[in-house]
């Protein structure tokens, strides 16, 4: 007999509540995280909780946004401190850290960040979202979780110490949910049922995303690049100022696009940081090269192809890459996965899934020399915490780190050679690992190895009745489960629409 409601739901709760059981027996009897808390951190020692004491609220002025005052005059006037470091002949390799749930704090990542730079990286890709502590008319924005102003400094510092290039990334067209699911900013959607994108037709949305780039760009100012998301700017074109648009525009979607991003592109360019911008490429993938060519973007940006499955179509990115040779960029990054791609509550990361997906950007890479008026400047390993702002966790960071050593020292060694192999074991302190069965032999000492075996132990023995659950009770899972549409060259990360019942605020 099938499981009542009730009963499937009581019995994922209690998945749950055995995980945080877990978790508070370690945390309160061996920290695995803190082994040499730094002084002024100002963070408590666990994974999970608040990353810094958050100021007071103030309430949110109800007059237009500001973009001038006397923070950003002054910042203008300092730009860079220090000499500018040049990245032109440097392969990057970014960890991409997605802050939109399970956001690590920066006593962990203090730890961490030395382990990304001994495995191979020489970046790290910031997708704050929420976690930024926005001030003034944006304090709405922020978590109560939030990093602090001073937190950010710290992050900064510990990266520069490990030689990890900072990359902020600020979504400013689709993925905006932690934006538009505020009833001040609600006007500002494309169609007024679904927070995740905006409406480019309200003077408003680009007075907002200069205001947000702002604060953010004001606290990297020794960033090389600025990654402006736009990808998946689901519901383009359905709302009512569109229509109207397109009506007199021969319908043209690519350029309306566009038109948006080349006033965020030269709004950032105007900028004293002479940051380069990076943006997602999937919807660059329609637009004609004419329109890329005549909207100028290529001057400043370089598109991020990004691709998670296995087995992509190769020949099809390299058909890509010459487009974007013929529009006009000069550089060009690509985008893997070390986890959070394979499943919207995926739990254990399948170790050989994402090294099959590197193994492809490896051919893809040496493909790149066919078409030398355009270089590939870097590669983005993402590691995605939320399919979105509003659906269940993926796997938690730790949980990937046996993925990311095995993507990165695939990149760093032009394969999984067996020299990769022992280098990945020996950082991670693992006896063997297998691919297949996504297994690793032997206890580790990670940063976060302890949530790693605890997450194993729960995943070994419920994975099928919380697998089972989940297929029959699809609300379970959210929006998704109701508007799923898969990306025809790969697994996307997000999905076509929201289902309104679970749009509630947070």
């Amino acid at each position: 007999m099938a499981l009542h409601r009730n009963q499937k739901l009581n019995l994922l709760r209690l998945v749950v509540l055995l995980t945080v059981a877990l978790a508070g027996v370690k945390f309160f009897f061996r920290d695995s995280f803190t082994q040499d808390p730094q002084k002024g951190s100002g963070q408590e020692s666990s994974f999970w909780g608040k990353a810094g004491d958050p100021e007071p609220s103030a309430p949110p002025r109800a007059r237009p946004l500001a973009l001038a005052g006397p923070k950003v005059a002054a910042a203008k006037q300092e730009a860079r401190k220090g000499p500018l470091r040049d990245f032109t002949s440097t392969q990057m390799r970014l960890v991409h850290l997605d802050l939109k749930g399970a956001a690590p704090k920066v006593s962990y990542l203090e730890q961490v960040f030395p382990l990304f730079s001994k495995l191979g990286a020489n970046g790290v890709l910031m997708e704050y979202e929420d976690m930024f502590p926005f001030t003034g008319e944006l304090e709405i924005l922020k978590s109560p979780y939030a990093y602090s102003e001073k937190d950010i400094d710290k992050i900064q510092e510990l990266a520069e110490l490990n030689k990890l290039e900072v990359i902020p990334l600020v979504q400013t067209f689709g993925h905006v949910e932690f934006i538009l699911k505020h009833d001040k900013y609600r006007h500002l959607r494309e169609v007024e049922r679904f927070p995740n994108s905006f409406n480019p037709h309200v003077p408003e949305t680009l007075a907002l995303v200069k205001a947000v780039l702002t604060q953010v760009l004001n606290k990297h100012r020794r960033s090389s690049w600025v990654h402006i998301g736009a990808d998946e700017v689901f519901h383009l074109g359905e709302g009512m100022d569109s229509k109207n648009w397109m009506s007199h525009n021969a319908g043209d979607v690519g350029k309306m696009y566009l038109g948006h991003i080349r006033e965020v592109v030269n709004f950032i360019a105007s900028q004293p940081w002479r940051l380069q911008v990076l943006l997602w490429d999937d919807m660059l993938r329609k637009v004609s090269v004419a329109a890329i060519q005549d909207s100028g973007i290529a001057r400043h940006t370089s598109p991020v192809l990004w691709f998670y499955a296995p087995d992509f179509d190769t020949p099809q990115i390299e058909k890509y890459v010459a487009k974007y040779a013929e529009c006009g960029f000069k550089t060009i990054w690509f985008a893997s996965a070390f986890k959070g791609t394979t499943g919207p509550a995926q739990a254990w990361t399948p170790l050989n899934h994402h090294l099959q997906n590197h193994l492809r950007w490896l051919k893809v890479m040496h493909s790149v020399a066919k078409t030398p008026s355009v270089r590939c400047q870097g590669i983005v390993l993402t590691g995605w915490q939320r399919y979105d702002h509003y659906s269940a966790l993926c796997e938690l960071l730790p949980v990937g780190i046996p993925s990311l050593a095995v993507c990165l020292q695939t990149l760093v060694n032009g394969g999984f050679t067996e020299a990769a192999k022992k280098k990945v074991l020996d950082t991670l302190d693992f006896k063997n690992m297998q691919l297949e069965k996504s297994t690793c032999e032997g206890n580790g000492a990670f940063p976060g190895a302890d949530i790693y075996r605890m997450v194993e132990q729960v995943n070994g023995q419920l994975k099928d009745s919380v697998i089972k659950v989940l297929d029959e009770e699809s609300s379970i899972k959210g929006w998704f489960s109701q508007y799923h549409r898969k990306h025809q060259f790969g697994n996307p990360r997000n999905m076509e629409s929201f289902g309104s019942k679970v749009l509630k605020k947070q």
